[in-house]
């Protein structure tokens, strides 16, 4: 199994249609095949008052990420289950649609994405 880690650079105003955007892909993805574990989107101004300051354990190392990220973390449990999703998703009236929304009206500037393997305790 492997994790595909996305980071987002969310638009200015835009974390309501990046939270749908969201949405869309939690359904697609679990659709073909893949175990989403969830979108995180920045805080709308109502909600950061519920945040804690960022505290870094090790001083000097940490520094606080720029208020504007999303992330997407979702897993397959192997590369041929991630290119059957690759493949098929792209076929799909909803991955068209939120595509073409996307294209309209972007809702992120940028995104980076990583595989990740999960580390277990045994």
């Amino acid at each position: 199994m492997f994790t595909c880690v996305i980071t987002y650079e969310v638009a200015p105003g835009k974390t309501e249609a990046f939270r749908d955007y969201a949405r869309a892909w939690i359904t697609l993805v679990e659709k073909y095949g893949g175990t989403h574990h969830g979108y995180f989107s920045p805080p709308l101004d109502h909600e950061t008052a519920l945040l804690p300051e960022a505290a870094f354990s090790f001083q000097g190392l940490g520094h606080p990420a720029p208020p504007n990220r999303g992330y997407a973390l979702f897993s397959f449990p192997n590369r041929k289950a991630y290119e059957t999703y690759r493949t098929k998703v792209g076929e799909d009236a909803l991955c068209q649609q939120t595509t073409a929304r996307f294209e309209e009206d972007p809702c992120f500037l940028r995104y980076d994405r990583s595989f990740s393997i999960p580390i277990s305790c045994a």
